[in-house]
């Protein structure tokens, strides 16, 4: 299979290829996510504009490695602030258990610190 220009349209078999995504779920994204708006032509067939398939990779990106929630990742795609202000790939809701799980961290290093000195290692 020869490959497409980047600017070429897509077939949702390609994008869900292409984005290690099902082609069920394109679709379903696709009913939540309003701005998400593919080309349908004859027997509703849907074609991807390389835009379409920017938003989806943020989409993906904002539900599976940032974990988001639908409702979390509409709001912040309306809003237009993706991220800004916030350490890259991590969610508002995780942020404080991000911040809890360092501070255990960072005591347990010190424990650790304080028994090798009374070990004498």
């Amino acid at each position: 299979m020869t490959a497409k220009a980047d600017g070429a349209f897509r077939t949702i078999s390609e994008v869900s290829e292409m984005l290690d995504v099902p082609a069920h779920v394109l679709r379903f994204w696709e009913s939540k996510f309003k701005t998400l708006a593919p080309l349908k032509r004859n027997g509703g067939r849907r074609y991807y504009r390389p835009d379409d398939v920017d938003l989806l990779v943020r989409i993906r990106d904002l539900l599976y490695r940032d974990g988001y929630t639908i409702k979390g990742a509409q709001n912040l795609l309306a809003s237009g602030d993706e991220g800004e202000g916030r350490p890259i790939g991590t969610a508002p809701a995780l942020q404080g258990q991000l911040h809890e799980a360092l501070a255990l961290l960072s005591e347990a290093q010190a424990d650790i610190g304080r028994i090798k000195a009374s070990l004498g290692t």
